[in-house]
């Protein structure tokens, strides 16, 4: 495992901050976060997988430590999210790169793999989301996205935190404490609060044609890979079956104890994710 690296980059007008983990030299990997998350969520997958990949964990705008939107419903956006993702690839050099989603994350991948930035998507794997949304699991999302919680002390963020995404799955106390140092911050009273503007809820009704895209998905050829939480209500059944049996024709991998989405901080999650990623690139895993 390598130690990150943090950056503050330009890119159109915003602030990126990037964790950065590996040598350049190795294949790049791209890996983004959920709809109120931070590219922090990965250190353990991508410190784990630093030995063999560059890899890049941007927090999206309005989201950690980047800047937040000054318009929020053209920059919260799917279409908009992808030209930042184009834009820290630029800034590091990269041609091209593997590409990792968690949720919205994967919507970016997704895009960026059935667009004109075709090329630049190596290889994709989407963890739990499919190019439909069911209304149910976005209202609940809504339901805590939607408005910041307030807390007196990390401990009782941690423990919000610990309850809110219980979905994610079984992972050690460590991630949940890091998850706590990396998700919170202080306000002006001294009090903590969530790190991401709450406006983000503005992209399921300004960019609502986002929210289904098959007609991408379709039309998209890049080696592709599915996880699933089993008790997922973002991925359905019958959406992973449509996804497995068109476009990339996917392969796909099941959780059996998360829902949305899986944290993938556990050592055999990670080993999984490297063999699938070894295998969408046509090599063969390290270590």
């Amino acid at each position: 495992m390598t130690s990150p690296r943090f950056h503050f980059i330009p890119v159109m007008g915003h602030e990126i901050h990037v964790t950065e983990w590996g040598d350049p030299k190795n294949p790049a990997l791209m890996m983004l976060h959920g709809l109120a998350r931070t590219g922090r969520d990965f250190d353990e997958v991508a410190g784990t997988l630093s030995q063999d990949f560059h890899v890049l964990c941007p927090d999206m705008i309005g989201r950690g430590r980047s800047s937040w939107a000054a318009s929020p419903k053209a920059e919260y956006s799917v279409e908009h999210y992808a030209r930042i993702a184009t834009g820290v690839l630029d800034h590091f050099q990269i041609d091209h790169a593997a590409w990792f989603g968690t949720s919205l994350g994967g919507m970016i991948g997704m895009h960026m793999a059935s667009g004109p930035e075709t090329a630049r998507v190596g290889a994709l794997v989407v963890n739990d989301i499919s190019p439909e949304l069911p209304a149910t699991a976005v209202n609940r999302i809504l339901s805590y996205v939607g408005s910041l919680p307030d807390f007196g002390s990390f401990a009782e963020g941690e423990a919000w935190l610990r309850q809110t995404y219980a979905p994610f799955g079984p992972a050690a106390d460590a991630y949940w404490q890091r998850m706590a140092r990396s998700s919170l911050r202080r306000r002006g009273d001294g009090r903590l609060t969530l790190h991401y503007d709450p406006r983000i809820t503005v992209q399921f009704t300004a960019s609502a044609h986002e929210l289904s895209t098959w007609d991408r998905w379709d039309r998209t050829t890049t080696p592709t890979h599915l996880l699933r939480g089993a008790r997922s209500d973002l991925l359905l059944p019958e959406a992973a079956e449509r996804m497995t049996q068109s476009g990339p024709r996917p392969g796909m991998s099941e959780f059996p104890d998360c829902g949305h989405a899986p944290n993938m901080s556990n050592p055999q999650d990670i080993a999984l994710l490297h063999r699938v990623l070894a295998e969408l690139l046509g090599q063969s895993p390290q270590g």
